[in-house]
């Protein structure tokens, strides 16, 4: 019995376009990389799915949010240090 295969998601991504650049069928590419075609099909649809979310700005949020949080932990940091002295 074999074990399911995880795969990264560069791999995914590079299946994936391979997919939609159309130079080749699905099943040819699912034989080079060892990927089932349905598997193929579903990286596809994922991957172009997921590309308008790329340019929505959601990212820069997400990362001004973290950024405000490391800052209130550094101050958390200092507080506890000045305590402690």
């Amino acid at each position: 019995m074999s074990s399911r295969k995880r795969h990264n998601n560069g791999f995914k991504a590079q299946v994936a376009l391979e997919a939609i650049r159309n130079q080749r069928t699905i099943a040819e590419i699912a034989s080079e990389y060892g990927v089932h075609p349905s598997q193929v099909n579903k990286w596809k649809r994922q991957f172009l799915d997921g590309v308008p979310t790329i340019f929505s700005g959601n990212h820069d949020k997400s990362m001004q949010g973290s950024e405000k949080l490391q800052a209130e932990l550094h101050q958390q940091i200092g507080q506890l240090k000045v305590e402690l002295d």
